[in-house]
């Protein structure tokens, strides 16, 4: 299997990723517009044990709240093992691909960091989450646009998001000919 085949975010082939990012590409123009503007969600996802086991052997935390489904069932108010706090914020990049649009020219985009961060609720194992963006600010350059987003990671059915954070993202475009 070449890289083009390897599957990709979502379990998709890297081709069929590129194939949906261009299909959401938007002018700069239309990108201006989404400003203030309305909100956009992206699909639901499941956060199973797999994903925070997986999760837990990248970053070596392996605390039992994360990974041992009876401990967490008896020794926490959680009733089973909960989604570590990163786990969470890592996924609004999966995320925001369901949700956001690319700005046509675009070479790459790069998380540029984010100026707030609160993880507000736990992500139980066996919850899906969704993302919710607003973008509440753009800085156009001539080789990028930073846009500000307010992110919100929601867990199906609770009242309280799981995180809400001030994100900022940073699109490399093709200069200018």
């Amino acid at each position: 299997m070449t890289s083009r085949e390897a599957p990709a975010a979502g379990g998709q082939s890297a081709a069929d990723e590129a194939a949906a990012i261009a299909a959401k590409l938007v002018s700069a123009e239309e990108y201006r517009a989404l400003l203030d503007g309305e909100e956009r969600l992206s699909d639901w996802l499941l956060v199973d044990q797999r994903m925070i086991d997986t999760f837990a052997e990248a970053t070596h935390d392996h605390q039992f709240i994360h990974v041992n489904p009876e401990r967490a069932a008896a020794e926490t108010p959680f009733g089973g093992t909960i989604a570590h706090g990163f786990l969470t914020l890592s996924l609004l990049s999966r995320l925001a691909f369901d949700a956001l649009p690319g700005i046509v020219g675009t070479k790459m985009g790069i998380n540029y960091g984010f100026d707030k961060v609160r993880f507000v609720n736990t992500v139980k194992s066996g919850a899906r989450v969704r993302g919710r963006f607003r973008l509440v600010g753009l800085t156009e350059r001539a080789v990028s646009v930073q846009s500000a987003w307010e992110a919100t990671v929601e867990i199906e059915g609770a009242a309280k998001p799981a995180l809400s954070a001030h994100w900022i993202t940073l699109a490399i475009i093709e200069p200018p000919a």
